[in-house]
């Protein structure tokens, strides 16, 4: 009975956590950009200047202006 209580505990935590996490691959796959162009790689909870924009700009990346590179 104890395995199948572990595996009903890990099996609601997924779906609870699912659509959380599926949102932000929406997001990329919508503007057509990876994941890592509006968060730094291996941080997913932080921003860059185009999430940061994106998110203040109800979602869109348009008028975006990209720094220019040294």
């Amino acid at each position: 009975m104890k395995p199948f209580q572990t595996l009903l505990l890990i099996s609601l935590a997924a779906l609870i956590a699912v659509p959380f996490s599926a949102g932000k691959a929406e997001y990329a796959k919508k503007e057509g950009k990876t994941c890592t162009f509006c968060h730094p790689p291996g941080k997913f909870k932080e921003l860059t200047d185009a999430g940061k924009y994106y998110k203040e700009h109800d979602h869109s990346l348009e008028g975006y202006k990209a720094p220019e590179s040294k």
